[in-house]
C-alpha cells in the first residue's frame, strides 16, 4: 500500500485549508479519496501532486473553470497542448487586461497623491475628495 494522509497532513504539505481542500473536492478538482475504517478521508500521493497543481494555478490567478479544464485536457486522450494553450492564451488576455487596470490605477494614485500636502485635516483630505468622486 502507497504512503497516504489524512487531510490535516495533506493541508500542511500543500498550504491549503482543510475547508479548501473539501471545496476542491466538492467542485470536482480533486478525484475522491478513500475512507478509513473510522471513516476519514484517506489522500494518496496523486492527491497530493493534484492540489499542488490546483494551488499553483489558484496563485496565478487561473479561475476553478480554468482549472477544470485543463485537469480535464490532461487526462482526455484526445487532447492536445494546443487546447491547453487556449486555456492558457484566454487567461493571458485576462491577465493583460487587469495589468493595464492596475497602471491606470497607479498612475491616477500617483496624480492624487500628488495633490497631498500633508498638513489638511482627512476631512479635507483631496485623496479622499478624489476617490470619493470616482
Amino acid at each position: 500500500m502507497s504512503a497516504t494522509f489524512r487531510i490535516g497532513e495533506l493541508a500542511k504539505r500543500t498550504g491549503v485549508k482543510v475547508v479548501t481542500i473539501r471545496y476542491y473536492e466538492q467542485a470536482g478538482l480533486l478525484p475522491e479519496c478513500e475512507r478509513s475504517t473510522g471513516n476519514y478521508r484517506m489522500y494518496a500521493p496523486e492527491h497530493l501532486e493534484r492540489l499542488r497543481f490546483v494551488r499553483r494555478c489558484r496563485d496565478l490567478g487561473f479561475s476553478l473553470e480554468q482549472i477544470r479544464d485543463m485537469l480535464l485536457l490532461s487526462n482526455a486522450e484526445s487532447s492536445t497542448c494546443a487546447d491547453v494553450c487556449n486555456v492558457a492564451a484566454d487567461h493571458l488576455r485576462d491577465v493583460e487586461s487587469k495589468i493595464a487596470d492596475l497602471k491606470l490605477l497607479a498612475s491616477e494614485l500617483r496624480r492624487i497623491r500628488s495633490s497631498c500636502d500633508g498638513k489638511r485635516s482627512s476631512r479635507e483630505c483631496r485623496i479622499i475628495a478624489a476617490l470619493a468622486r470616482s
